[in-house]
């Protein structure tokens, strides 16, 4: 995962990731069939554990958006999977490998606290706006979110969250 994380899935073939690994690329593809299976299999173990969404039931919302705003943090270690995302995005195949790996584990991790009237597009809302404090915070840093005092972004994002909680018919403004 490591060569992806660094370099994209355009950036890297298998004979650099075999290289790094010390082995050679004859047994990476005897062992993965494809640069592209490879990927898909990196991508599948960096995006299921829990690394963001904590949270579950009334504590979605302000546990996820804590724990997003200390991995987002100048000093926190990186965080590989949006990396890897970042870095890979621009091709179509990768990222139509990451997109199926967000939904069977990030998407999937949500969709399972989230109901009623569209759940799913509200989940995947909730991983736009962690993907977007991730790229302007740390990619970025932009000086608002830098610099804002942790317990006021966990705040400002966990409202976010709230929102993006409770069911779409529920939200939606009231004439």
């Amino acid at each position: 995962m490591a060569a992806f994380t660094r370099h994209g899935y355009d950036g890297v073939g298998v004979r650099d990731i075999a290289r790094g690994a010390g082995v050679t690329a004859m047994l990476i593809n005897r062992y993965f069939g494809s640069k592209e299976q490879l990927f898909a299999e990196a991508v599948d173990v960096a995006f299921a554990p829990r690394t963001v969404i904590t949270g579950t039931g009334a504590e979605l919302a302000g546990r996820t958006a804590r724990t997003l705003v200390a991995r987002t943090a100048p000093e926190a270690e990186e965080l590989g999977p949006f990396l890897l995302m970042l870095r890979s995005a621009a091709s179509p195949r990768a990222a139509e490998i990451m997109r199926e790996a967000i939904t069977r584990h990030a998407g999937r991790h949500l969709n399972e606290e989230l109901s009623g009237a569209g759940a799913g597009m509200r989940a995947e809302l909730m991983l736009g706006v962690q993907a977007g404090v991730w790229l302007m915070r740390r990619v970025l840093g932009t000086t608002a979110l830098v610099e804002a005092p942790p317990e006021d972004l966990a705040r400002c994002v966990t409202a976010l969250f709230q929102v993006l909680d409770t069911p779409a018919a529920d939200a939606a403004p009231h004439a």
